[in-house]
């Protein structure tokens, strides 16, 4: 099986991950991405981009990351298609493996990112990017004047539930459960006119047809009938929804909801291994904040690898 050094080893071809690598690349350390699979990850198989600072607003996801992949692979990164099931983070020398081949790096990357959850609700892989979201802050815009539906009883559901109220005519909010008295968050989000609260309802499936969702099928625990919403978008925020670090095994720090512990500088508690990206499961999980991730571990691997004791801001004055 063929055995590949390189000075950076990047574990995700995202945004996070090819922001580490255009600047890892740049300051002449040798780098390679593995990524899994280049269309199934967050901001590939988002529709419309719209908040990316620079680009323009009619874009897709795809065709974002498109432009990135490219632009690290044009300053000389080796970009892969490969499969991670497997890494050893232990010494100078951090292996990885894969299906295709060994890759050894002496510095390692994690931006797998935290697209964990498999779709569980009928409808919901098909019409994913097409009305079905698992990002209000990324999507609500999109739903101006419109319905729109929040799957999810957790905290993220009502922070992303009360994103969308700002934009949408009216958000319905489906539960399985009763939200708790003493929850204020809920008890506010309920409370805004523009609510419709489903408690004690599941969804059963997603509608939809060529153009986008249409609909969906909802039945109340405690009645027979099911019944049908026309709403146009479905936020999803089920239980699941963790950060990619199977592969990892237990040689990684990480914190109670998933996320990889990682300092100021994205460094891990393993030396010589970063994080970036959604696999910090941070609150904010937006393209231009793991972009931000990989450029700031970039820096700092940079530092490392050649013992600077200060990091060098690089850019072009005119």
């Amino acid at each position: 099986m063929e055995t590949i050094e390189a000075d950076v080893v990047i574990v995700g071809g995202g945004p996070a991950g090819c922001s580490c690598a255009l600047y890892s690349s740049r300051a002449d350390l040798k780098t390679v991405i593995l990524d899994k699979n280049p269309a199934v990850g967050a901001l590939a198989i988002t529709h419309q981009i719209a908040n990316y600072p620079g680009v323009p607003t009619d874009i897709s996801g795809e065709d974002l990351l498109n432009l990135m992949r490219d632009q690290c692979i044009q300053y000389g990164t080796d970009y892969r298609r490969a499969q991670v099931f497997g890494v050893d983070v232990n010494g100078d020398w951090k292996t990885v493996y894969t299906p295709e081949g060994t890759f050894k790096g002496r510095a390692l990357v994690l931006a797998s990112g935290a697209m964990g959850r498999p779709a569980s609700f009928k409808g919901e892989a098909e019409f994913l990017g097409r009305g079905v979201s698992y990002c209000a802050t990324c999507d609500g815009a999109f739903y101006k004047g419109r319905e729109v539906a929040v799957v999810g009883v957790n905290k993220e559901a009502i922070e992303e539930a009360q994103v969308l109220t700002k934009f949408a005519s009216i958000v319905h909010w489906i539960t399985s459960s009763d939200p708790k008295q003493e929850d204020v968050h809920a008890q506010t989000l309920i409370n805004e006119p523009n609510v419709r609260h489903w408690s004690r309802t599941r969804l059963l499936q997603i509608e939809g047809a060529d153009a986008g969702v249409t609909g969906i099928t909802v039945k109340n625990r405690i009645q027979e009938d099911k019944q049908l919403l026309p709403v146009e978008g479905v936020f999803v925020y089920m239980a699941g929804s963790k950060p990619i670090t199977d592969f990892l095994g237990d040689q990684i720090a990480l914190k109670e909801d998933g996320g990889v512990v990682v300092d100021d500088f994205m460094s891990t508690t393993s030396e010589g291994v970063w994080a970036i990206g959604d696999i910090r499961n941070t609150p904010f999980k937006q393209a231009v904040v793991a972009a931000s991730d990989g450029c700031i571990a970039a820096m700092a691997i940079d530092r490392f690898l050649n013992s600077r004791k200060s990091i060098r801001v690089d850019w072009v004055h005119s």
